[in-house]
């Protein structure tokens, strides 16, 4: 790449313009994010983690749900101020939203000087010589998303999420994930496998998996979901001690997947089955296909399997009813999730549901998610004294002054979970893998000592 000399400040051949990133939303997003600092600093740009000295900031939208996309603008806006008290000279908006409200950013925002959507990460050293020369740029062409390429990990050095796929084809009748990142494509399997193999090369130990669909990884290629092969092959490379997969889809899982989960000990027993609902009427309402009583009995199977059971649900969405709620509440109890996260119904534009009538009123929707999470809160904290006394295998995250540390277990995702707070630490650990006793439990957290 030339940059044109007026846009130049060279030390030798280094180019002195430093850019920052905050990247919003989920773990995809985050892979994103990482793509894009390896695209910035092959070109020759300086990363830095301080918001004040980087002349470049970039934040990667989010654009799944309102408060997702008002955390967005917010965060644009905050940034934007380091024109006048910083050294700020670009702010680029790029993601979810960027490519979905383009024309209303560029309208609305002066602030942002670059638009930059999900597919065009490519061309993002070039757009900023053009917007450092003066220009306002935009490029959101709804093209085939960027899947692998050089990374900068903003994980801890011992953590990394993997992206199998990206776009979606289940068209939930409430998201607007199609409509923005289109349709599902898979990976190559051997380009994931060689990238796992990079990871593990580099310090990376626990590799996590991830796509808006995990479990149809490899049907747009061959078929049939080649999951519980990827990870397979993917827990025989040498170096990776945990594998986890996350965002399954509940039609698309069956005892093969946790067959292939429980054959290799490092691939750890956690599934993340995000259902939206339990009632049959509402999740048809949903488009969510699936019967819930095979999802049930699925349900226990993987739980008698020894595996710790994530979901999400949504409340208020259109049309519920307070016996359709009741049954949410029925399955909940009934299963009894050993993590559960949820949301209000959010009227996304362009997606079917945001047309359909009987809309739910914001405070039921409000009242039920407090009622769904307050159920929760003690069949999390039942589910964790499960473990008291028990010794677990443990990654250890953080140190304080004190000796006391946050941990995670193969029961504890990263970034969403609770963590082990152990004492008996060394800050010689982070990093590390060990035995810890769990001694007390709370609703979310654990308590233990290391061993």
């Amino acid at each position: 790449m030339r940059v044109p000399p007026y846009l130049r400040m060279w030390e030798g051949d280094r180019l002195l313009y430093s850019v920052g990133v905050v990247s919003l939303g989920c773990s995809k997003n985050r892979v994103d994010t990482e793509l894009m600092l390896g695209i910035l600093e092959k070109a020759g740009y300086r990363i830095t983690a301080n918001e004040r000295e980087a002349d470049i900031l970039i934040v990667n939208t989010c654009g799944f749900i309102d408060p997702a996309k008002q955390e967005s603008i917010d965060t644009l806006l905050e940034l934007a101020q380091y024109k006048t008290t910083g050294r700020l000279k670009l702010l680029v908006a790029t993601g979810c939203l960027a490519q979905r409200y383009e024309k209303a950013l560029l309208e609305e925002m002066p602030e942002i000087d670059l638009l930059l959507g999900v597919s065009q990460y490519p061309m993002l050293p070039r757009a900023i010589e053009q917007a450092l020369g003066g220009k306002r740029v935009s490029y959101c062409a709804p093209e085939k998303t960027v899947l692998a390429g050089e990374r900068v990990l903003t994980t801890a050095p011992y953590t990394a999420y993997v992206r199998i796929a990206d776009g979606c084809d289940n068209r939930c009748a409430y998201c607007a994930i199609p409509l923005i990142r289109g349709g599902f494509r898979s990976r190559d399997m051997q380009s994931v496998l060689e990238e796992i193999r990079r990871l593990a090369d580099s310090g990376v130990r626990e590799h996590v998996l991830v796509a808006q669909d995990t479990s149809r990884f490899g049907m747009d290629q061959g078929g049939r979901s080649m999951l519980p092969e990827l990870m397979q092959r993917a827990a025989d490379i040498p170096g990776v001690e945990w594998l986890r997969v996350l965002y399954c889809y509940p039609d698309e899982v069956d005892g093969d997947l946790l067959s292939a989960m429980v054959s290799r000990p490092n691939i750890c027993r956690y599934l993340d089955l995000p259902l939206q609902h339990a009632d049959p009427d509402l999740l048809r309402r949903m488009n969510r296909r699936g019967d819930m009583e095979q999802t049930r009995a699925f349900l226990k199977k993987a739980r008698e399997m020894g595996f710790t059971l994530r979901t999400t649900f949504i409340t208020g969405f259109p049309g519920e009813t307070d016996r359709q709620f009741e049954r949410l509440m029925d399955f909940v109890r009934d299963i009894r999730f050993d993590r559960l996260g949820a949301f209000t119904y959010s009227v996304e534009e362009d997606t079917p549901a945001a047309s359909m009538p009987n809309q739910v009123p914001e405070e039921v929707k409000k009242a039920r998610l407090d009622t769904l999470m307050t159920a929760q809160q003690a069949i999390s904290l039942e589910r964790n004294l499960l473990r008291v006394g028990r010794e677990e295998r443990v990654l250890v995250e953080s140190v304080n002054a004190k000796g006391v540390a946050e941990a995670r277990s193969a029961a504890e995702a990263p970034e969403t979970d609770g963590c082990i707070r152990l004492s008996g630490a060394c800050e010689g650990d982070i990093g590390r893998f060990g035995k810890a006793r769990i001694t007390a439990a709370e609703p979310y957290d654990l308590i233990g000592e290391m061993l």
